[in-house]
């Protein structure tokens, strides 16, 4: 169906619910084009595996978190996939597999552009357009440890979060010339003013004379969540506990069943966490890239506690060379890292203060500018619409 209106262009995202950073990439830049280009643009996104994937690949939405939880496995596999050479390879060797449903996704979707945040869209869907095709930007979504998957050499541009992951891009053959740092794009809800701490945690019921701890673990509550709350309860610090257990409802009827001896607030899949990290402060979280680049603007300093094999490892150590916060792999680390910064605040402080230097709250509008200049769009709005950072 095609979406274009008259004196409007199309862009199409293409992603996959494998991992939530993919979906919430592309709604940012989604926002961010419709703020900086009132009526001239139409967007639609397209789940490459869940609606086009041949069985049993239309699966891999639902499988992602069951794998990746099995973390000698999940490493393997990335570790062996991640050459250009091996996935140049992989990609020949399945595009009879996948074929028609590439060119099936391109044949029912025509566009101006094509945006791409997730990486095993690229090579399939400019395969099956051939030379003839819209223009086609990559929007890498993980923060440092960036497969190869991320990088064709035959996309127009590839907007990339991190230095590192520029480089990574360079090693595996993107010309420098179509790479640029850009940073992760976020909601522009995490970007605004939100009120002073103490406002916000008025309105949502925490304690003001206690620091707060936000314990997270992914919209899917991943990584040792419950064993990391239990141990923090037991360590007798003088803090509030606020668990966000997202869409594991098992675990957050367990967290509401326990007897806590340590002021605890218990959360399943909440749409207020940019409330949530200005009101806390210490965020404890597995290491997704999203998570960490919308705590770095609020200011909030980290404790990792969890991290998926290989795609992950980098930003663990993107962190803690920063100075950003600190790994803390098992729950009695994470208690230590906890008793430290609440003992000694100029600690969390510095923390906190490497966060905001490494924030990037304007990255969804600056990717927007680059497409609307990739689509000759005149900008409408005279007004910039990039968020200020109200910290």
């Amino acid at each position: 169906m095609d979406h274009r209106q008259p004196d409007q262009a199309h862009v199409l995202f293409l992603f996959s619910d494998t991992g939530a950073g993919h979906r919430s990439a592309a709604e940012a830049i989604i926002e961010a084009l419709e703020l900086e280009f009132p009526n001239r643009v139409t967007t639609e996104m397209v789940d490459i595996f869940k609606e086009y994937a041949p069985p049993p690949l239309d699966m891999a939405p639902e499988m992602y978190p069951p794998m990746s939880r099995h973390t000698d496995m999940w490493r393997f596999g990335y570790d062996l996939l991640n050459g250009r050479r091996r996935t140049r390879a992989l990609t020949d060797f399945l595009w009879p597999y996948y074929r028609r449903a590439s060119r099936r996704l391109i044949e029912e979707h025509p566009c101006d552009l094509i945006v791409s945040v997730h990486p095993l869209a690229n090579g399939p869907i400019l395969r099956a357009f051939g030379p003839n095709r819209p223009p086609f930007i990559t929007v890498v979504t993980d923060l440092v440890s960036t497969h190869a998957f991320w990088y064709h050499r035959m996309v127009d541009l590839v907007l990339v979060p991190t230095e590192e992951a520029r480089l990574r891009g360079i090693e595996d053959g993107v010309d420098p010339e179509r790479i640029r740092v850009v940073g992760l794009p976020v909601a522009q809800r995490f970007c605004q003013p939100l009120g002073s701490r103490s406002e916000l945690r008025s309105k949502l019921g925490w304690p003001e004379d206690l620091p707060v701890v936000l314990l997270v673990g992914g919209g899917e509550g991943m990584g040792p969540l419950d064993k990391t709350a239990y141990a923090i309860d037991t360590a007798g610090l003088k803090a509030a506990l606020v668990v966000v257990t997202g869409r594991n409802r098992k675990m957050k009827s367990e967290m509401e069943a326990h007897c806590w001896s340590m002021p605890a607030y218990i959360y399943g899949f909440v749409r207020e966490m940019p409330e949530f990290m200005r009101a806390a402060d210490i965020l404890v979280t597995k290491a997704g890239p999203g998570t960490i680049s919308e705590s770095f603007i609020a200011g909030l300093p980290i404790v990792l506690y969890s991290r998926v094999p290989g795609q992950e490892e980098g930003n663990v150590t993107y962190v803690v060379n920063e100075g950003a916060g600190v790994w803390a792999p098992q729950p009695e680390q994470v208690v230590a890292a906890l008793r430290d910064w609440l003992r000694h605040p100029s600690h969390r402080e510095r923390a906190a203060a490497a966060c905001k230097r490494l924030a990037r709250p304007n990255s969804a509008f600056d990717i927007a500018r680059i497409l609307g200049e990739t689509l000759n769009l005149p900008k409408t709005n005279p007004e910039s619409s990039s968020p200020e950072l109200g910290l």
